[in-house]
């Protein structure tokens, strides 16, 4: 048992899990705010241009058995998901695509800017200056 307990937390504190639950909590945290903006903003926009039909509240009514009242099958709350999951989806993508445009310019400005050459050593500037000689000398035609 302690070696299981001790697995657990070796597996539990790796960075990835860590990120894991960093990521599943800002998700959960954008889904509420995905789900105001549905709610609150374009909701109401989509029910003015419908003449005030609430998607929520769609559903077709399947008749039950006698004596019973009838089974409701609500399309409008999975029409209502559905935008959910579209709006999320833009928003994720339009996120993503900022987020690569960023970093495509923080790679361009670094290659950009290459570094400078080192400067040279008293002996690359000693040989330089003999090797210009030696070639200053041939073309004289004189040899050394």
């Amino acid at each position: 048992m302690k070696k299981f307990v001790q697995e657990f937390k070796e597996f539990a504190m790796r960075g990835n899990v860590m990120d894991l639950a960093v990521g599943v909590i800002i998700g959960g945290a954008f889904g509420k705010i995905t789900t105001s903006l549905v709610d609150n903003m374009i909701s109401p926009i989509i029910s003015a241009l419908t003449g005030k039909i609430q998607l929520s509240e769609l559903a077709i009514v399947i008749p039950g058995l006698p004596g019973q009242s009838g089974i409701p099958i609500a399309y409008g709350s999975f029409l209502q998901a559905i935008i959910d999951f579209l709006i999320t989806a833009l928003v994720i993508f339009v996120m993503v695509k900022l987020m690569n445009r960023l970093r495509d310019q923080v790679h361009a400005k670094e290659e950009e800017a290459p570094p400078a050459a080192p400067e040279p050593s008293k002996e690359e500037l000693l040989l330089t200056e003999i090797r210009d000689l030696l070639k200053e000398n041939k073309e004289k035609g004189t040899n050394a």
